[in-house]
């Protein structure tokens, strides 16, 4: 799985070396220039994610009256002036107002999400380069009907239902319908995230290893707010103990019934315990058979878990980044906890409070406190596989 803000290359800057009587060309002032642009976009890299920093906001108009008549339809709309950053610290200056036509077509009965997005053009790139001694640096619009890359920065996203249907504004900007236009996944630049951590649900043979999935999703979007220095993708994904888990910093995994794992399941997670992954059993009171099990296969890993009481007192699972003497009550009992050798189990179902409850009757403080503990988890999760990752084999910009 591909980081969405991936770090800078690991790669040596060359610098001119200037002496007298050195003779300047059109290469070598290209050279003494393009270092001081390449080390400011990679310590914008370094520390700053890509995204909008002002304008560009998008409205619904008319068709131009100058274009041909065929091309007057509703699906019209105009990008005001603003800047944003790119993913390699260009900057995109759009200055004005321009109006950008819809024109991809839908083919099929199915409605399919457009993106409308803007990239950097470097004048030095461009096949019929100006021959002026100033150039401006450019920009690009574009429409697509897949995710956008990485190199592109979105503007706005339109759900457009087959047919030629006008594009308008939302009723409801955060609940937009078909054709209207979509503002809210459009990132803003800001400052870079230490790590953007990975979570997913592990599926196994219990139909209650789904129950608090959605609240996954609750709990990965609390993260940023909550501790901006890390950051939770904002879906969950799904996996079995078969597939490859080592893309996770932490697999979820609650249900009912015991665990059955087969020899090659277990050597896959014995595995990606070993390499500083977390497995996260976060079982109800009542599920004895997951319990028992679940310290049964702490026991086959060599590592039989521990009650956290007896763990030292500044253990990160109760001190990072927020500090908990008692933990966490959930369904009006305090969880309780066991762990060791990346494996941690959770008596009290604590993801139930990640998110909202069927009845919308949990208090505030127990989500946030439930999320505030999930996150020391989620942290040390991180953390762990983090450390234990840099004393292996080196893998240049992972981390």
């Amino acid at each position: 799985m591909s980081h969405p803000f991936p770090p800078p290359e690991i790669q040596p800057f060359d610098r001119l070396q200037a002496s007298d009587g050195l003779l300047i060309n059109a290469e070598r002032w290209r050279q003494a220039h393009n270092y001081h642009r390449q080390r400011q976009n990679t310590h914008y890299q370094s520390l700053n994610q890509p995204g909008i920093v002002c304008g560009l906001g998008v409205r619904d108009i008319p068709a131009p009256s100058k274009v041909e008549a065929k091309y007057r339809d509703g699906r019209w709309v105009q990008i005001q002036p603003g800047i944003a950053i790119d993913l390699n610290g260009n900057l995109i200056v759009v200055p004005a107002a321009f109006d950008f036509p819809f024109d991809l077509e839908v083919a099929n009965t199915e409605p399919i999400m457009v993106y409308l997005t803007v990239s950097y053009v470097d004048p030095e790139e461009l096949r019929s380069r100006n021959s002026r001694e100033i150039v401006t640096e450019a920009y690009r619009f574009d429409q697509r009907n897949s995710t956008p890359n990485t190199s592109e920065i979105e503007i706005c996203r339109i759900l457009l239902q087959p047919g030629q249907k006008d594009i308008t504004q939302p009723g409801d900007v955060f609940f937009p319908g078909y054709n209207n236009i979509d503002l809210r996944y459009r990132r803003q630049a800001q400052a870079r995230p230490q790590a953007i951590v990975r979570m997913a649900q592990v599926n196994h043979g219990d139909s209650e290893c789904a129950r608090n999935f959605f609240n996954l999703s609750y709990f990965l979007q609390s993260i940023e707010a909550l501790y901006p220095y890390l950051r939770g993708l904002d879906e969950a994904g799904q996996v079995s103990f078969g597939e490859n888990i080592q893309e996770y910093d932490l697999l979820y995994l609650t249900g009912q019934e015991a665990l059955s794992i087969n020899s090659i399941e277990f050597e896959s997670l014995k595995n990606y315990l070993n390499t500083g992954g977390i497995l996260l059993i976060d079982a109800p009171a009542d599920a004895e058979a997951l319990i028992q099990s679940s310290h049964a296969l702490a026991e086959q890993l060599d590592t039989p878990l521990k009650n956290t009481k007896e763990l030292r007192r500044d253990h990160p699972l109760r001190t990072r980044p927020f500090l908990f003497a008692a933990l966490p009550i959930v369904n009006q009992r305090p969880i309780e906890i066991f762990t060791n050798g990346g494996i941690i189990l959770i008596i009290g179902d604590l993801a139930s409070a990640w998110g909202l409850d069927r009845e919308l009757t949990m208090p505030r403080l127990a989500i946030r406190t439930a999320q505030e503990y999930g996150i020391n988890i989620i942290s040390f999760a991180w953390k762990r596989h983090q450390l234990i990752g840099l004393q292996q084999e080196d893998d240049s910009g992972k981390w």
